[in-house]
């Protein structure tokens, strides 16, 4: 199990569930975001520290890595949901870019080389089901293939880095109700128990998964329980890979 952990966008929703649970299994957690109250106050609640910064800016994220611990373990889970005029403004459409894949790609840039360093340490990138699902009407189009880039990003990575002992995975928490999904009120929709995530994170954690670093796991879809007995059946059948079959 890793040892200390540090969650971006851990100040609310799925980020703070994921912070909790680490702290719960007894790992030292910073949790990072833009809210100076969000953060303080879950750092307080499970005992770890707060950064506040935003994913996005190179400064932010390098500050971040001189000041935390050592980390094992890089939950990157920061994200906006983008606007849903996609056609308005370009700045705010290009800036769901900015937060989910270049946010990703600053901390992976910051944290990877000190895991390579010490020659061992885990990555999660949060992805999303958007990535592949097929669209809908008035779904946003950056939301999707922000998530789309977050995952093959993700894919790349855990390639380059396995080799080095640093294992990079990719994850969709599923569709969980936050304030970030409030705007879809009590719409009977395939809610995923918010639970699912957290302990997939905590799972990844241990190292037990090491072997399927770069694959698409999904929390609800991919419990830990059964992901443990498919081990072998997903490496061997090239399974939870987004892939163009001919």
């Amino acid at each position: 199990m890793a040892e200390v952990a540090l969650v971006t966008g851990g100040g609310r929703g799925i980020g703070e569930s994921i912070a909790r649970e680490l702290a719960a299994a007894g790992m030292q957690v910073t949790v990072t975001g833009r809210t100076r109250e969000q953060v303080d106050r879950v750092a307080a609640e499970v005992g770890g520290r707060g950064l506040v910064g935003d994913v996005s800016r190179r400064e932010d994220v390098e500050r971040w890595a001189a000041e935390a611990a050592e980390v094992d373990l890089l939950v990157c889970n920061a994200g906006i949901s983008g606007p849903d005029d996609d056609v308005a403004d370009p700045d705010a459409w290009w800036h769901t870019f900015e937060v989910k894949v270049l946010g990703v790609y600053l901390c992976c840039r910051a944290f990877a080389p000190q895991m390579i360093e010490r020659g061992a340490g885990r990555i999660v990138n949060v992805a999303s089901g958007a990535a592949y699902l097929p669209a809908r009407d008035g779904q946003s189009t950056s939301y999707g293939p922000s998530k789309a880039a977050v995952h093959r990003f993700s894919e790349i990575l855990a390639a380059q880095l396995a080799p080095r002992n640093v294992f990079v995975f990719s994850i969709s928490p599923g569709l969980v109700r936050t304030d970030m999904t409030s705007r879809f009120g009590d719409a009977d929709l395939p809610w995923t128990p918010p639970e699912c995530a957290p302990q997939l994170v905590r799972a990844l954690a241990t190292g037990e998964f090491d072997s399927l670093a770069g694959r698409y796991l999904h929390a609800e879809h991919d419990p830990p329980g059964e992901l443990r007995q498919r081990i072998e059946q997903i490496a061997a059948d090239d399974l939870n890979a987004i892939r163009l079959r001919r």
